[in-house]
């Protein structure tokens, strides 16, 4: 049989094998009292755990591995955090294991005494032709449960944004108004160019836009000088302008260009996309709203108050112009589309609530993050449309946002036994064969 050990965690967290007259490999008598905690970082696999071997009672650790000898191979034996295992746990013993002190490691066999049909389940799962591998026995799933997954990869997933969040946070010493400038540019940039926006917001100090005041077009000039995206040969009277505007502002800062053109994504992206155009947006929202991260905080009463955030109109000229002096052959939008408005919700302003509220130490600002994107309509992307395929309905952000990180977190790892999917599907009828 072939499988991954994180089979075997599995196996020993919901004890899905035969506990009839357990031994050790060297004949003692076994009863497990309480499995443990399962760890997810670095030491045994399960800690906190209580057995009774013979007439003795343990209290600690439990390790799992495919073969005994694993434990040499994964170098448990030069690492002190492993002496506290009180049980081997293994599917095949091919050696004795002994601790550092000379004494052997207790060993539980499970060759023999997993239920077949977890095994079969096992299988069936994994042999999958299935894009998404569960897809064709989904609906075998409790609703509960797949929620329940989609709740956690949700968490997973405002986890990982806010790590990145603090850690803008860490560089701009506490600065909540500079790190909510910070994020919001990235956002901006969308996938194509999310890394290249944040470098550029990081190169130019929001207290140097905030000193403009409401003057769009002199904080676009200075932000289009930061970014390399200067005209060279000024086509037209704009142009000319924004050249001259960054020039005044330079000198007057001591500002040094940060990017240039080469470091922007021009391919597959469409015109009104381009980051000429995204970086004017970007200026509109900076000067109508004078203090970013407050007003996000102040946003937190009805989604209408993000919408008057981000209802801002390019000026005329881009709805014109595709960058500085070439015109657009159709013209261009004023403001941001719904679907825009959207996944700025959903990637500025919810990160940031959830952010705010680790950092704080108050949940009630993680909790508004998900109810907020449960009042959002759910995206449509390829994902989401794959989920859809197989029945799982999408209904709001929540979901959406939940399934982008199942998606890319275990199914396309296919981290099944790491999924409660993956591991509701694994159970065995009461009574089962054993392997």
């Amino acid at each position: 049989m072939d499988f991954q050990e994180n089979f075997l965690h599995t196996i020993w967290k919901y004890q899905y094998f035969d506990k009839k007259n357990l031994q050790t490999t060297t004949g003692q008598n076994l009863e497990i009292n309480k499995i443990g905690f399962h760890n997810f970082h670095e030491g045994p696999d399960f800690l906190e755990a209580q057995i009774q071997l013979g007439t003795m009672q343990y209290h600690g650790n439990i390790e799992i591995h495919r073969k005994s000898s694993d434990w040499i191979s994964h170098g448990h034996s030069d690492d002190e955090n492993y002496n506290a295992v009180m049980l081997h746990v293994v599917f095949e013993h091919d050696r004795p294991i002994l601790r550092s002190d000379g004494t052997e490691i207790p060993t539980l066999e499970l060759k023999g005494r997993i239920f077949l049909e977890v095994i079969r389940n096992y299988e069936r799962l994994s042999e999958s032709k299935d894009e998404i591998l569960c897809g064709s026995r989904l609906q075998e799933t409790p609703e509960i449960i797949r929620y329940s997954m989609l709740e956690k990869s949700l968490v997973e997933r405002l986890e990982l944004k806010s790590d990145q969040i603090l850690y803008i946070m860490g560089n701009t010493k506490n600065d909540w108004e500079e790190t909510a400038y910070r994020w919001l540019f990235r956002c901006f940039g969308f996938k194509t160019n999310a890394e290249t926006m944040f470098n550029l917001a990081k190169s130019i100090p929001y207290k140097i836009l905030k000193k403009q005041g409401d003057k769009a077009q002199v904080i676009e000039a200075i932000l289009f000088g930061q970014a390399g995206l200067l005209p060279v040969n000024g086509h037209d009277a704009y142009s000319h302008f924004l050249v001259s505007e960054y020039g005044f502002y330079q000198k007057k800062y001591g500002l040094k260009p940060a990017l240039s053109f080469q470091d922007w994504k021009f391919m597959g992206v469409r015109p009104g996309n381009f980051p000429y155009r995204r970086i004017a947006q970007l200026a509109k929202i900076l000067a109508a709203n004078s203090s970013l991260f407050s007003v996000v905080l102040d946003c937190s009463k009805e989604i209408a108050q993000f919408r008057k955030m981000f209802d801002v109109n390019v000026d005329v000229y881009w709805q014109h112009h595709i960058k500085p002096g070439i015109i657009s052959k159709n013209k261009l939008a004023s403001n941001l589309s719904k679907n825009t408005f959207d996944l700025l919700i959903i990637n500025f302003i919810s990160p940031l609530w959830y952010s705010y509220g680790k950092f704080m130490n108050e949940v009630h600002w993680k909790e508004k993050g998900f109810e907020l994107l449960q009042d959002l309509n759910s995206e449509n992307n390829f994902i989401s449309r794959k989920f859809e395929k197989i029945g799982w309905h999408v209904h709001n952000a929540f979901d959406s946002q939940g399934m982008l990180g199942l998606y890319h977190n275990y199914c396309r790892e296919k981290r099944c036994m790491d999924c409660k999917i993956g591991q509701n599907l694994l159970k065995p009828p009461k009574v089962g064969l054993l392997v």
